[in-house]
């Protein structure tokens, strides 16, 4: 299992630290690849988590995203 932190950058210019975690990845690379395939895609979304909660982000509406290498503050 892997689990990265993401610092997403909205449309809106607003940013969002999200975790995500992936139980089929091997490593963080993996990962990375998965979620930024994930957001390409036309109807493509990931499931997240920022501290407690639950955060479905959807493509249409990342305008940036950033792998943190030691993890953004949640």
């Amino acid at each position: 299992m892997a689990m990265i932190v993401l610092r997403i950058r909205l449309i809106t210019g607003d940013s969002l630290d999200v975790a995500y975690e992936d139980a089929d990845a091997s490593d963080v690379d993996e990962a990375a690849e998965r979620v930024i395939a994930a957001l390409a895609a036309d109807s493509g979304m990931i499931r997240t988590r920022h501290g407690d909660r639950v955060v479905v982000l959807y493509g249409r509406g990342v305008a940036a995203l950033e792998l943190a290498p030691r993890g953004a503050v949640l």
